[in-house]
């Protein structure tokens, strides 16, 4: 139906664009992940294999990324978990008013992201409102320093910000299942909950598998939360690659580090993509 130039003509520049911003970059990254920083702070372009045997060799590394995957896999639950009954409710249940909802789920992300992290840490905080409730009810006589600072705040904060991503791929799935199936299956005598478990939820799986993958590699990659509510406990891989790149000046470390999680992220996202094309074809 298309001719050879129409076809060029259309697929050339997204090629171009992928291959110069993304790419090229990455080759970059990859040669970088395999040279060293002189004494003299100054960059060799030596081959070597240093910068992978000490992500092995020192454990620090690989605590903070143990870290990192926690934080991520804990986003990843508490935003299934507010994500999917929002969006189940926004589908199945709230008829008149839904795109008024919807549209309240989505109001936040139209606010940008330091002023909802710093709104935590103004709630979070010695002074701030939720230590200030509770000492107003008596519950605690001094401030709480657990709620700031911490692992806490950090996937607190992280789940506020990511739960819409994990919803909206969560509520189109859910649009898409045919209601013909649902009135077919309470017609047959099944329950409201065998119903969902049966029909809905099975249908729904691969907008579930969709909102945690980016709930778990958004927050995986994030490194403004921990740096503004945080603190030494809260510190993630991505903090370590910005100061590797930054103060240290040690580049390419900081490039093996973005590398082996960016061959992470690539495992996670091929292996997502298998499950889903599984469950599809089931």
């Amino acid at each position: 139906m298309y001719t050879r130039a129409y076809k060029a003509t259309v697929a050339i520049p997204p090629l171009l664009w992928v291959t110069i911003f993304l790419l090229i970059p990455y080759a970059i990254l990859f040669c970088y992940s395999f040279w060293q920083v002189s004494p003299l702070q100054v960059i060799v372009h030596a081959w070597t294999f240093d910068n992978y045997r000490e992500l092995v060799r020192n454990p620090i590394y690989l605590q903070v990324l143990f870290r990192s995957m926690r934080i991520a896999g804990a986003v990843t639950i508490l935003a299934l978990l507010l994500g999917y009954p929002l969006a189940y409710f926004l589908s199945f249940c709230a008829t008149r008013r839904k795109d008024l909802f919807y549209q309240l789920v989505i109001i936040p992300l139209w606010v940008s992201y330091l002023v909802r992290g710093y709104a935590w840490k103004t709630i979070l905080g010695s002074d701030g409102v939720l230590n200030g409730f509770l000492q107003y009810l008596h519950i605690t006589s001094h401030p709480v320093e657990f709620f700031l600072y911490s692992p806490f705040a950090v996937i607190l904060t992280l789940t506020h910000i990511y739960t819409p991503f994990t919803f909206l791929p969560i509520f189109a799935s859910l649009e898409h299942v045919p209601r013909n199936l649902v009135e077919a299956s309470q017609d047959l005598g099944a329950s409201p909950f065998r119903t969902f478990w049966r029909v809905v939820f099975p249908l729904s799986l691969p907008g579930v598998l969709a909102g945690a993958t980016f709930a778990f590699v958004l927050t995986l990659g994030d490194f403004l939360a921990p740096l503004l509510v945080g603190g030494p406990s809260g510190i993630m891989i991505s903090n370590i690659v910005v100061s590797l790149f930054g103060a240290a000046y040690n580049w390419p470390l900081g490039a093996a580090i973005s590398f082996g999680m960016l061959v992470l992220v690539v495992t996670l996202l091929f292996l997502v993509e298998r499950v889903e094309k599984k469950l599809s074809f089931s």
